[in-house]
């Protein structure tokens, strides 16, 4: 045996330089690439943990603010109110306006993503396929904008609001952290600023028009609008009857 171990010795000493800086390189590229890996996976179990544990607290916990509130140079009026104390007429509005199947997808409409996605293609108006789910992980979690990134994220805060939070909360939530105008935020802010009441008051046409400026609410005009925006809250209104009962019974069940 100690020949055998002398032979080897002999033999890793014959070789050439190269080869020995050859394999001791390997091993520390090797080395490096298992180091950033592990770093990786921690980042990525870190992110899982924290992620769940926002969610879960904003399950009970009213929605502070967020990073569009805090990027909002026009201030952030804004006031939370349970969704007991927001009328049935907003919730049916905003169902009508920006997403019929909220009760019946699992956060995401797939039907809405292709057309949007074809609509765009073709030329037309730039619009997205996002469900008040996607909207609200979207104005609690993260910002405003594009990019794959967010939409990455906001896909994943969309799944974590679905299984944890439930329709209803999702709901209340998004009517709480929408942006309705500038510098104003959520349908309480919403129904003081423009109809004098709160938000539990609002009746059919004043609820439409608040749903209306959703899409692009500092553009968007809540009182005297015209144009295309006063015909879609009109629309709106219309649908709200429809949605009752049969469209909304995920939020009142």
């Amino acid at each position: 045996m100690g020949g055998n171990r002398d032979w080897d010795e002999l033999r890793n000493e014959r070789q050439p330089i190269s080869v020995k800086h050859r394999r001791r390189g390997g091993a520390a590229r090797s080395g490096f690439a298992g180091r950033l890996i592990g770093i990786v996976v921690q980042l990525l179990l870190a992110f899982i943990v924290l992620s769940v544990a926002q969610v879960v607290i904003y399950k009970f916990v009213p929605v502070p603010v967020t990073v569009t509130m805090l990027a909002d140079t026009n201030g952030d009026r804004r006031a939370w109110v349970p969704i007991g104390r927001i009328s049935r007429a907003m919730v049916d509005a905003a169902i009508a306006g920006e997403d019929g199947k909220f009760c019946s997808h699992l956060g995401f409409d797939t039907d809405a993503m292709r057309a949007a996605y074809q609509r765009n293609q073709d030329g037309g108006r730039i619009r997205g396929g996002s469900t008040i789910s996607q909207q609200a992980a979207k104005n609690t979690f993260l910002w405003q904008g594009g990019g794959y990134v967010r939409k990455a994220l906001e896909a994943w805060y969309t799944v974590l609001i679905e299984a944890i939070w439930g329709k209803r909360r999702i709901m209340e939530v998004y009517l709480n952290v929408a942006e309705t105008g500038i510098g104003t935020y959520g349908v309480e802010a919403a129904a003081q600023r423009y109809f004098n009441q709160p938000a539990k008051n609002l009746g059919t046409l004043e609820a439409a028009r608040i749903a209306a400026a959703f899409p692009q609410p500092k553009v968007r005009a809540v009182i005297g609008a015209t144009g295309r925006v006063r015909r879609h809250g009109n629309v709106i209104a219309a649908r709200e009857s429809t949605v009752r009962g049969d469209y909304d019974v995920c939020v009142y069940k």
